[in-house]
């Protein structure tokens, strides 16, 4: 395999404070999102977070050119349209929204969604948007094209998924047994039992299949279509998991006892269990190369797995604290970093 080449991306901001001691979070936010990055094929740009200095850093992997564009204060989370290419960032400490156009980068409009806003997410098909407040109750539901706000009490949500499909946004809260289900009508036809300790969440589209990790049962929750539950034993404190439409596998990261642990989704079988690094944080699919990435929030580091052989191909050396991740597939990972610099693109 090539050597891969990394690109940091330092804030213009003074370098973030040391790290909270147990959970490896800023105390400058309090708060960390698997959403602090995104990447769109639909602009060809990186998006990421950058708390400390109020900004997104924008990467453009046409030409590898990178900007800064000021949003709000401690900007935590964002999300792609990728129809119309908008930028939906969660401002944490500005209880905004801010809008970035997809063509220029630039703030196309700052929407007022009340105190601390965390998860966001968006439904394409629908042009329609989801944030939560954390410590609310309350889902606020934005139209793309007019940005006028609906509120939904639904529960309080730390992740949000959304299955264009089936119009419908699926809402995990850390400390419920439950999802909450939010319908195109956004009625609330269902809460699933799922377990104890929700904490990750991905969703097969084509098959409208829900995987959510229970780190308080050490299980994977897997909520087929039908109404059917699976329940699969994983590691210690799973976090993460990533989806892999073309192999049919789902990957969780076991934060507890530093492991990955491979299923087969149709059979609901454990194929392997992977030792990778300290404190697996995020875990992210390059289909095209059926390769799986991992990011070690406290080895500072990034396991690179074999999707066939499911086996550790390399570890690649990061800033401090990666917790994040997105795939330019075939092409570029690029990684959020809870400290000084806030991105690292690494060429693969």
């Amino acid at each position: 395999m090539r050597a891969s080449t990394i690109h940091r991306f330092a804030p213009a901001a003074a370098i973030l404070a040391v790290l909270a001691a147990a959970q490896d979070i800023p105390p400058a936010t309090g708060l960390l999102s698997s959403r602090a990055v995104a990447f769109s094929p639909h602009t060809g740009k990186a998006y990421a977070v950058d708390s400390s200095s109020a900004e997104v850093i924008v990467y453009d992997t046409g030409n590898r050119s990178t900007r800064r564009i000021r949003v709000g204060p401690a900007p935590v989370a964002l999300a792609v349209n990728e129809v119309t290419g908008r930028v939906y960032v969660a401002n944490s400490g500005g209880d905004t929204i801010s809008v970035l156009d997809g063509a220029s980068s630039a703030v196309a409009g700052e929407i007022k969604v009340g105190p601390r806003p965390y998860a966001v997410a968006v439904n394409p098909q629908a042009n329609r948007i989801y944030v939560s407040n954390t410590f609310s109750d309350v889902i606020r539901v934005i139209d793309g094209a007019s940005n006028a706000i609906r509120d939904v009490k639904a529960g309080s949500a730390d992740v949000i998924a959304v299955d264009a499909g089936l119009d419908k946004a699926y809402l995990l809260h850390y400390e419920s047994d439950h999802l909450t289900v939010l319908d195109g009508s956004l009625g609330i036809p269902a809460r699933p039992p799922a377990g104890m300790h929700l904490w990750g969440m991905a969703i097969d589209e084509p098959s409208h299949t829900v995987y959510a990790t229970r780190s308080g049962n050490a299980e994977l929750a897997i909520l087929r279509n039908s109404g059917a539950i699976d329940r699969v034993p994983v590691g210690a404190i799973p976090c993460a998991v990533a989806f892999n439409s073309r192999t049919q596998r789902v990957y969780v990261s076991n934060h507890g006892d530093d492991t990955v642990t491979v299923i087969d989704a149709a059979a609901a079988a454990v194929l392997a269990t992977v030792r990778v690094g300290h404190g697996p944080q995020a875990v992210a699919v390059d289909e095209q190369k059926d390769l799986l990435y991992v990011a070690n929030t406290k080895s500072n580091s990034v396991t690179v797995l074999d999707g066939r052989e499911n086996r550790v191909l390399e570890t690649l050396k990061t800033g401090p604290h990666p917790y994040a991740l997105a795939v330019y597939p075939g092409r570029q990972l690029f990684v959020a970093l809870a400290s000084s610099p806030a991105l690292e693109v690494i060429d693969r």
